[in-house]
């Protein structure tokens, strides 16, 4: 598949909000409840990516092909202290058909180098239990760091945390397959 991967801008917004929720309606679908699902967003959503994009406080990235943008990945500073982690893959997102393909991968490694660039040596991410793209990080060689109980819908979830540390481990090759 010939992709691109590029920094984000506020024009971009509406795709990576399209991205984000019809993911969330794919990834969760039987795990979260439908009514939630269903709650989701694009015009919200959009506005939200604008005013992320404009306040410049992350890095965002997006896959895009001759189609148009198919997947994100967005992060930064860590939100929550979490051990000796400094950054944090905040979301990252591909519409269910250009997965498994490498732009997930490789905007993974975008992210990290963007971040290492600034100055920040180790990276986690918290992902869902349920999910199944858990064995995706873990072939990128994340370890399981921590896990919490989080509220989504009105329904309790396990969420785990997965990090890089260092971070060159991750772009350099350490555990990829």
């Amino acid at each position: 598949m010939n992709f691109k991967i590029r920094k984000a801008d506020t024009e971009d917004a509406a795709a990576i909000a399209h991205v984000h929720v019809e993911s969330w309606k794919t990834t969760y679908s039987g795990i979260i409840s439908d009514a939630f699902l269903a709650s989701l967003n694009k015009e919200n959503r959009t506005i939200s990516w604008q005013e992320q994009i404009l306040a410049g406080d992350s890095s965002i990235f997006v896959a895009e092909d001759e189609r148009g943008i198919f997947g994100f990945a967005a992060g930064g500073k860590l939100r929550e202290e979490l051990d000796d982690y400094e950054a944090e893959l905040y979301a990252i997102y591909l519409l269910r058909d250009r997965q498994g393909q490498g732009a997930g991968k490789t905007l993974v490694l975008t992210l990290a180098s963007d971040l290492r660039m600034k100055g920040l040596t180790s990276m986690l991410v918290w992902v869902l239990e349920q999910n199944p793209s858990v064995s995706f990080y873990e072939r990128l060689g994340a370890v399981q760091i921590a896990r919490k109980v989080i509220n989504i819908g009105g329904a309790d979830f396990q969420e785990l945390a997965f990090g890089w540390s260092p971070l060159d481990d991750l772009m350099t090759g350490g555990n990829q397959s």
